[in-house]
């Protein structure tokens, strides 16, 4: 039995259609944008600036200590020079329960937010941030909990020793309803306002300049159009996306495959029950035993990920997900329009899934050659058009993930495609069980037209590392340097926390041009 339960792409897009009261009459009327916000903060209009990136954060209390908070105040020590703070998903472990977000986002993140010394009384439909945190969602966030586990969840704690094999101990009572917490949380749920409310609502939060869209005034307001959104600061053009919804694998309609499939999926299967038996055999009052613990649980998601994925593509072809195409056409015309705008002089992306990485598990799953094929699709017709003024720039300038729980800075290659020579950066490691780089090494290939072609390389790994004494948790975040000028430089600056058996550290990593 798995953890927890991924809802279908067409249940996460109607669910969170439904919250946003997508395309009402009224916000018609107005020619409202949905996908756009303005930060009114007195500053969007700065060449130069900062901002902060965290990713995959949300576990609770770690046994007595917590790396995400530890990240959290390591990352505020870069002032107020850092206007906003991105977050590429995974905001709470393990399956975004509302009850969670107390003590796995609101404590942890209490700076951010106005009445943040009163977290303890805050719920998470009431967050005002004083510093915005710009999040997008991650799997977690969309997760639901079969009924099951959400009753042996409530059990005392000696009956939930018996049957902690199937019980994470950031479970919860529940899960996320398809995203729903996530969107109390973040989103202007339009449907929670009676239909006398709706338009004194959409009078005064959707006003902003340049075409009617969504205000964010930090401290006044501070809530997100919806799940997949752009905005404009310093000149750069920021689009959020929902990679949940484009990240489906084809279902695998060869039998030998499908048969190679299926043994696989026994194996890890076999694994995980493994690691389980290992965690439950533990004294998780002793405090030797909880590092081990927790790094077995962290063994068993990152299992239980691979056999989603496995489950994915054994679907009957009748039953399978299309991607989001919705999404997908709006970003390709959003990015065009772009292109076009002279008042614009970059692009960055940031979403859950990583299209390149070096992660141990997650460069071979058929969800990130989804997302990688998709979003390839999205920049190959974007080049069609603006090819010809693109002064052979890349389609976009930055590309930012979290989902691989570690820190790496990798670069495509020039292929050739449509998506070469992107700086892509994947920020995973803020608060989650940290895992390790696979063993072939940083370059990556993939079969195009037939032939194996390097696509992207990766020149900076931060994951667990060592074994026994030696190893080594190096938490992290970071900071990204944005420099005037067109094309914009960026430099990314990691900030570090690592856990090692002597305790913790703040290691100085050296700033990155990219």
């Amino acid at each position: 039995m798995l953890l927890a339960t991924d809802p279908s792409t067409a249940a996460k897009v109607q669910k969170m259609r439904g919250r946003v009261c997508w395309q009402h009459p009224l916000i018609q009327e107005r020619q409202i944008d949905q996908t756009r916000l303005s930060i009114d903060d007195g500053h969007a209009d700065d060449e130069e600036f900062s901002f902060t990136v965290l990713g995959d954060s949300g576990t609770g209390r770690y046994r007595g200590d917590s790396p995400q908070r530890r990240v959290a105040e390591a990352t505020l020590a870069q002032g107020d020079s850092a206007r906003f703070c991105l977050h590429t998903g995974d905001v709470v472990y393990l399956v975004g329960s509302s009850e969670q977000y107390r003590e796995n986002f609101i404590r942890p993140y209490r700076e951010w937010l106005v009445e943040g010394n009163s977290y303890k009384h805050l719920s998470h439909k009431q967050l005002l941030f004083k510093r915005p945190i710009l999040p997008t969602l991650g799997n977690h966030d969309y997760y639901n909990l079969p009924p099951l586990l959400g009753a042996l969840s409530l059990l005392s704690k000696p009956l939930r020793q018996l049957v902690k094999s199937y019980v994470d101990i950031d479970v919860g009572w529940h899960g996320s309803y398809t995203g729903k917490a996530y969107a109390e949380a973040f989103i202007d749920c339009l449907i929670d306002l009676s239909p006398g409310q709706l338009p004194t609502h959409l009078e005064k939060h959707y006003t902003g300049g340049g075409g009617t869209h969504l205000r964010y005034v930090p401290g006044e307001f501070t809530r997100l159009p919806n799940r997949y959104y752009s905005f404009r600061y310093g000149g750069i053009d920021f689009f959020a996306l929902d990679s949940n919804t484009f990240n489906e694998p084809q279902t695998s309609s060869s039998r030998e495959q499908r048969q190679q499939l299926m043994a696989r999926r026994s194996q890890l299967e076999q694994v995980r029950a493994q690691r389980m038996e290992k965690a439950a055999a533990l004294d998780s009052d002793a405090a030797e035993h909880n590092e081990r613990i927790g790094d077995l649980f962290g063994e068993v998601e990152q299992l239980a990920e691979q056999i989603r994925d496995i489950d994915k593509q054994l679907k009957p072809v009748i039953a399978q997900d299309l991607p989001d195409v919705d999404q997908l056409d709006w970003l390709r015309d959003r990015l065009i329009a772009s292109w076009r705008d002279p008042a614009c002089r970059g692009r960055v992306l940031y979403f859950h899934h990583p299209p390149y990485v070096t992660e141990a598990s997650k460069w071979p799953q058929a969800q990130t050659l989804a997302v990688r094929q998709n979003l390839r699709r999205v920049l190959t017709e974007v080049k069609a058009v603006v090819d010809d003024w693109s002064d052979g720039r890349p389609m976009v300038d930055l590309i930012l993930n979290g989902h691989a729980h570690c820190l790496e800075y990798l670069r495509t290659a020039d292929s050739g495609l449509a998506d070469a020579n992107i700086p892509c950066i994947v920020c995973g490691g803020s608060g989650y069980s940290l895992r390790r780089q696979r063993e072939e090494g940083p370059d990556l290939y993939e079969t195009i037209h037939g032939e194996s072609r390097q696509v992207a390389t990766s020149h900076l790994f931060m994951g667990r590392q060592g074994r026994g004494s030696k190893k080594r948790r190096p938490y992290s975040s970071i900071r990204i340097d944005v420099k005037p000028g067109t094309p914009p430089r960026f430099v990314m600056q990691p900030i570090v926390v690592e856990r090692s058996h002597q305790g913790w550290s703040q290691p100085t990593i050296d700033p990155i041009e990219l």
